[in-house]
């Protein structure tokens, strides 16, 4: 697959002075090595060794030789601030997918479409088996229910789950059901049942695999968008796509698949406004440089930098933090996150751009901002989650305050101290979530798979359909592909290393996705976990196994047998990833095998 002919823009600072920052100048083709340059035009991560694109875009565009006039990462500093100067030295020469040769923008979308497909297919073959309520589908389903017929949570009797197998879902009592989860995912399980109706697994799990599969087109994209590759963002996609861990949870309408969807697409967003904001810093740079005398801004002018505006990706970004709050309240770390991370992209870019108190430019004109852009937001998206339980009268706690005044909080309308008391009493329940569990596990085993949580498992007899000997089993597993898994943890610590050592900003954005998703577990040892909480931060995971990948890929200026080894080891994984993948499928999706055949699969003695 052709890829990008230019590398993306690492993080750093230019080779000269603040106010002069180096730039190339136009007419070089080729160099020897990228030490020796800035930063802001060095390759970083999978770019200098596994984005193979990099080394012929490189050769392009520099070249060696004595004296200044060889090395385009020195500039004049009358030529340092215009506008092409500028963008090239924060964004490199590809800036989004317009700036692909026509050869290959059919293919910037044509490969997370592809690869979404073929997630697809996985995850809506035989969606309505089992026929029954699956795990915690006997809450999150009948909950979704309730909100099409009601618009808030009811009740269910004792027999509630042998009516949703029989295909008679209204049996809802009158009275409310207390739950301690949000609304967003339920409303989203909802849908799909109002599309294809309550009565029939495949119309409450319809939404749960959309969502599933959007997750896989969205992280091929934010692939692409990353490493400005075709290849690795189709080695992204298709990883994600055929991972059991995920697979399982885009087949069971549990809430973690939509909190996953809803923090990828903030994550998205949040990329395109990096590259929004430093296309404003550059122009707005520029125009300054034209307006004065000597081609370049006003020292008064870089010691802060210019205000950039309204930024319309931090809008959307804060509407899928809103919603990915509202689907469970764990999202609330990926807020902080985030939100800390598009700042530093903010600072690091005043910074490229020459201009001299760029962290204190980027606390005031970057900083507050973004919070009073995402966290209003978000917030608002949040509280409108729960419309349909302001507009009901008797859902649960909707009136409690007015039977509990409340002395000096008399001027809220008593709607919202009732729903603010509803949050404290489900933060309570949270916090005191210590009950034992066969199937719970502890977040330190995540990583390995120690203890996946069956979501099913049943013995037919013989002479049932696909059980031809004496004992057979049925189940769901939800266990990942070892290689995703595995190899993944592996990345995790080579990204490590490749962040502290190579400051690559994606590398960073990818540790930030993971650890805003995995590490606030551990401040809850007591606390009754799952794995199947992991992920909310797989894509992260995946996204880091490719940017290992893609070191492994090399250089396009790399020697043929280089190259060729790179690309026979990565074409390696990837068919173990789907060999692996086809050998656990039955326990994947509850197909009828011999119990021989069940017990071949199981790994460790923790999975039984």
């Amino acid at each position: 697959m052709n890829q990008s002919p230019v590398p993306a823009t690492a993080s750093g600072s230019p080779a000269g002075s603040p106010a002069t920052p180096a730039t190339p100048e136009p007419g070089d083709s080729t160099v020897k090595e990228s030490h020796g340059l800035p930063e802001s035009q060095q390759p970083s991560g999978a770019e200098r060794a596994g984005g193979a694109w990099a080394g012929t875009a490189l050769s392009r565009r520099f070249r060696t030789g004595r004296g200044l006039e060889g090395h385009r990462w020195i500039a004049r500093p009358s030529e340092a601030y215009t506008a092409q100067a500028l963008k090239e030295r924060l964004m490199g020469e590809v800036r989004s997918w317009r700036d692909y040769p026509a050869s290959l923008r059919l293919w910037f979308w044509l490969i997370p479409t592809l690869t979404a497909i073929l997630g697809g297919i996985l995850r809506f073959f035989r969606l309505d088996a089992p026929r029954s309520l699956v795990f915690d589908e006997t809450y999150y389903v009948k909950d979704a229910y309730s909100y099409v017929v009601s618009g808030y949570e009811r009740s269910w009797p004792a027999n509630a789950n042998d009516s949703f197998i029989a295909g008679n879902p209204n049996v809802l009592l009158n009275t409310p059901e207390y739950v301690v989860h949000p609304p967003v995912g339920k409303w989203m399980i909802a849908f799909g049942m109002w599309l294809f109706g309550g009565d029939n697994p495949f119309g409450w799990r319809f939404s749960a695999a959309l969502a599933g599969t959007l997750t896989v087109f969205l992280v091929s994209l934010i692939a692409l968008k990353l490493f400005r590759s075709h290849t690795l963002g189709a080695v992204a996609g298709l990883l994600l796509a055929i991972d059991g861990h995920h697979l399982v949870l885009s087949r069971t309408s549990l809430l973690d698949i939509f909190l996953a969807l809803w923090i990828l697409a903030a994550f998205g967003a949040l990329l395109m406004d990096r590259d929004d904001g430093r296309r404003r810093l550059a122009s707005r740079l520029a125009a300054q440089a034209a307006a004065s005398p000597g081609g370049r801004p006003a020292p008064t002018q870089l010691v802060a930098g210019p205000w950039l505006g309204m930024r319309w990706w931090r809008l959307v970004a804060g509407l899928c933090l809103g919603l990915a709050v509202g689907t469970k309240w764990s999202a609330l770390f990926f807020v902080a996150v985030f939100g800390i991370m598009t700042v530093l992209w903010d600072m690091n870019a005043r910074r490229i751009a020459g201009i001299r108190s760029w962290f204190s430019a980027g606390v005031i004109k970057d900083g507050l901002p973004a919070f009073v852009t995402i966290i209003p937001v978000a917030a608002v998206t949040y509280v409108a989650t729960w419309t349909g339980w302001f507009l009901s009268k008797d859902a649960y706690y909707r009136q409690w305050a007015a039977t509990n005044p409340a002395p000096g909080w008399d001027w809220l309308p008593n709607s919202v101290r009732s729903l603010a008391h509803y949050h404290l009493e489900a933060y309570k329940f949270h916090q005191g979530l210590s009950s034992d569990h066969p199937y719970e596990s502890s977040p330190w085993t995540w990583l390995i798979m120690g203890r996946p949580t069956s979501f099913f498992y049943q013995t037919p007899k013989q002479g049932t359909p696909g059980c031809v000997v004496e004992t057979c089993s049925s189940a769901i597993l939800p266990v990942g592909n070892p290689v995703v898994w595995w190899g993944g943890t592996i990345a995790l610590v080579i990204v490590l290393f490749w962040w502290a050592g190579r400051r690559d900003w994606r590398a960073g954005a990818i540790l930030a996705g993971v650890a805003a998703g995995y590490l606030p577990w551990f401040m809850y040892p007591e606390r009754t976990m799952f794995i199947f909480y992991a992920v909310s931060f797989e894509p992260f995971l995946v996204l880091a196994l490719t940017y290992v990948l893609g070191l492994v890929l090399g250089r396009s200026g790399d020697p043929v047998w280089r190259r060729r080894s790179g690309l026979y080891i990565v074409a390696l994984v990837l068919v173990l990833a789907v060999l692996a993948t086809a050998f656990f499928y039955p326990v994947l999706t509850a197909e009828v095998i011999s119990y021989q055949e069940w017990r071949m699969r199981m790994w460790m003695p923790s999975w039984i």
